[in-house]
């Protein structure tokens, strides 16, 4: 069933100060002051997840994101001062864009995340240190099965990631095709694959990065499934860029479980937490009671 209208906006007058102890929501979830806070939460929550791992002299599993930019400094900067060793870290990359025909992108385009991540989260690390090259997955269309067997024959420690607009982890994004929906069981099961992004996914990256120029978008991807992203032990999502996700985590945290927002699949899982900055927990119709929307 569609999210109805009244719905939605009731759970979008929500102020966000009552979020976190609101006692209809159906997700953990916790509020960052601003970017700056949620980045050094989210470094320290990791490199304490490695630390224990290498305690125990075992290797730890990890899918990561490209994203969001506020944790990287912050993580290698801890990583180098109390001398973390990622030896033992292995990465598996969320996803990546891809152009039109399904190929890799040039490594100087901004959405092309595998060049983000040599930058910003393996290269300021002391090479003493820092994760070795085999142990960094990199999702590709060449690799999809690879990837596909060696995830589902490993037990992953941690999911990181973020959310899109309709509520997608990783790409996995609502599916529109008219031709084709997709049932609660099959996004479930959903797995690695390359496809066509949403025409809505295209626009919101637009107006993010390109000052709405969707001309310059990847129209495609490739990404690791819902599956792969709800097989870990713990899952961890995080947000900071404000009017983007507000609507999404609203459903997320209140909304049934449904494939028109893959998120809402996280309230099954048995250790799933959300965090979201002050801006992004904010929604717009929770500051204007005088809207009239039409919903009674």
């Amino acid at each position: 069933m569609p999210i109805s209208k009244a719905e939605l906006c009731n759970w979008c007058k929500i102020p966000y100060d009552k979020l976190e102890t609101h006692p209809d929501r159906k997700i953990p979830f916790r509020i960052c002051k601003d970017s700056s806070e949620m980045g050094q939460l989210m470094a320290h929550e990791l490199v304490d997840a490695i630390r224990a791992a290498n305690k125990e002299n075992r290797q730890f599993n990890a899918i990561i994101p490209c994203g969001p930019s506020c944790w990287y400094k912050p993580f290698t900067t801890l990583v180098n001062k109390e001398k973390v060793s990622l030896k033992n870290l292995v990465v598996f990359h969320m996803d990546e864009c891809l152009d039109w025909q399904g190929r890799e992108l040039p490594s100087n385009h901004p959405y092309c995340f595998k060049s983000a991540m040599e930058r910003q989260f393996y290269g300021p690390v002391s090479e003493n240190l820092r994760t070795p090259e085999q142990n960094r997955i990199w999702p590709t269309p060449a690799n999809i099965d690879e990837i596909r067997d060696r995830i589902a024959s490993t037990q992953i420690d941690l999911t990181y990631g973020g959310w899109g607009q309709d509520g997608h982890v990783a790409y996995n994004q609502t599916r529109r095709h008219p031709f084709s929906q997709l049932t609660l069981d099959e996004l479930r099961n959903a797995t690695v694959r390359v496809q066509e992004n949403n025409i809505d996914t295209i626009m919101s990256l637009a107006q993010r990065t390109f000052g709405a120029a969707y001309q310059f978008v990847p129209p495609m991807s490739i990404t690791l499934g819902i599956k792969e992203c709800l097989s870990a032990h713990k899952i961890r999502l995080f947000s900071d860029t404000g009017s983007w996700k507000q609507t999404a985590l609203r459903v997320a945290l209140f909304g049934p479980i449904t494939p028109e927002y893959p998120i809402t699949l996280l309230q099954e899982h048995p250790d799933a937490l959300i965090t979201a900055t002050v801006e992004t927990a904010t929604h717009p119709i929770s500051e204007h009671p005088e809207w009239n929307l039409g919903m009674k």
